[in-house]
């Protein structure tokens, strides 16, 4: 992996916020495999027990059920902790433009409680979850950090809000925090499954089960699918950034290009299914391109990404094959 070469002192305890998530989980579980301490804060409103009980047996694992609104809980979660991975938030556009002030809450304010609570506790590192839809309507293809446009969703105001505030961290408290914009982000343990699923684990579980997905819009939107170890390797290359490159975002992804409708029938053929896609309305506040740039990141991070898409893809459809 592009991260088995990482090294930490010995002692380093890291605290995974979202920890029970999809993200979260991975990256509790490549942190423990490296022989790192992790304590992992959640609430289980979207992350899962399953993804908590899978490393309860290990004595390098801490487990805190708790809510990143209550400050006081992120106080006690933070105590002695080296790096905090922040990615405890939720998540889904659609979801976010019927429930904006849930949305403030947690994303904003949460996410606020959470770099107080590491500055009050010394932590070394703050790494956040920010996201590719702060580029909003701006067109320009790749999208380049400095490059944003008008947003198109709460989501994505409270990711821009995040990284905000996280500039503010830095230059007023000296914190190093670090924000990724992960870009459509897939892989292992990602839920296939409600209303706000994301689309590659719901078009794999639908066609295992011989079911039509349905494509919203034309499928000639295109994403730049990142696969999870590529997350995983953003996330700990951040943690030994150098200090210069704090107070900053930076996108996550492989920098590629895929359409959904290619994206569609490359399962069905890995599948060995021939199933045709249902197509529906356009979802409000989608981007209809995503891109990434990703040479700041790969400049002032050392971020290598190994896992192209068609690779991600493949490890992804066996272990959904296995595991659905």
């Amino acid at each position: 992996m592009g991260y088995n070469n990482i090294k930490f002192a010995e002692d380093a305890l890291f605290l995974v916020t979202g920890g029970a998530g999809f993200i979260g989980s991975n990256l509790c579980e490549a942190l423990l495999n490296m022989g790192y301490q992790v304590r992992c804060l959640d609430n289980l409103s979207t992350g899962r027990q399953e993804h908590v009980d899978l490393f309860s047996s290990n004595a390098n694992y801490t487990f805190i059920k708790g809510d990143i609104t209550d400050l006081s809980t992120c106080m006690e979660a933070c105590k002695d902790v080296d790096y905090v991975l922040h990615q405890a938030a939720w998540g889904s556009v659609p979801r976010s433009i019927e429930m904006p002030l849930y949305y403030e809450e947690v994303n904003i304010r949460g996410t606020l409680h959470m770099m107080e609570a590491a500055r009050q506790n010394h932590v070394k590192k703050f790494i956040y979850a920010s996201s590719s839809s702060v580029y909003g309507d701006h067109p320009v293809l790749p999208k380049t950090e400095g490059q944003e446009g008008n947003l198109l969703s709460p989501y994505a105001l409270t990711k821009r809000a995040d990284e905000e505030y996280a500039k503010l961290y830095f230059k007023l408290y000296n914190l190093d925090t670090y924000g990724l914009r992960y870009f459509n982000v897939f892989g292992r343990r990602q839920d296939p499954n409600g209303a706000y699923a994301a689309v590659i684990p719901k078009f794999l579980k639908l066609l295992l089960n011989d079911e039509r997905p349905t494509i919203h819009g034309d499928g000639r939107q295109s994403r730049d699918f990142t696969y999870i170890e590529n997350v995983i390797e953003a996330n700990l290359k951040a943690c030994k950034a150098p200090h210069e490159a704090a107070g900053q975002a930076y996108n996550i992804a492989f920098g590629g290009r895929e359409y959904l409708i290619d994206l569609y029938y490359q399962m069905c053929e890995i599948l060995g299914k021939k199933i045709d896609p249902v197509f529906g309305p356009k979802r409000t506040g989608d981007i209809k391109h995503s891109n990434a740039d990703i040479s700041k990141a790969k400049r002032l991070l050392g971020y290598h990404p190994e896992y192209d898409f068609e690779r991600g893809l493949k490890e992804a459809v066996d272990w959904y094959r296995k595991n659905l």
